[in-house]
């Protein structure tokens, strides 16, 4: 099960979160947050993008200047969350190439939030991965920005 996902810049700012348990209180969550993030960013590039923290591991993928976080329990595939993160990116890109013509950015993704919810209620449900075809996730999306 998907506990949550971050995505954060290089600076180690939250652009986007979801959380899909109640182990987080919102009040932790900076804090839990900013511990998770120095974690990630001690790390050598030629080391393994898991790590075991607490009770759950996090898988991590840095695109460009940003990074995108995944807290997963002990059950969940952590290839699967690596290639789940790629597949996350490609969708994110292929709706702003649709949209905009250009690739995903950092702006795109604070000034695009609510896309970018969008696009995660179509791929997760409940902390469970339920759709990776780029076509199914993004009809819908594309049918409500057909509406405006």
């Amino acid at each position: 099960m998907i506990k949550f996902l971050l995505v954060v810049n290089k600076q180690g700012q939250t652009r986007v979160s979801k959380y899909y348990c109640n182990d987080f209180l919102k009040e932790k969550r900076p804090l839990f947050e900013a511990e998770i993030v120095r974690k990630c960013f001690s790390r050598a590039q030629h080391q393994c993008s898991f790590i075991e923290y607490h009770n759950f591991k996090v898988v991590y993928r840095r695109y460009a200047s940003l990074f995108f976080l995944i807290g997963i329990d002990d059950q969940e595939n952590e290839l699967g969350i690596f290639e789940f993160i790629h597949n996350f990116v490609q969708v994110l890109d292929k709706y702003l190439q649709e949209k905009f013509q250009k690739s995903v950015s950092e702006l795109d993704i604070m000034f695009n939030l609510e896309v970018v919810h969008m696009i995660l209620g179509e791929m997760i449900c409940n902390g469970y991965i339920i759709e990776t075809n780029h076509s199914r996730i993004l009809a819908p999306i594309l049918a409500v920005d057909k509406l405006n």
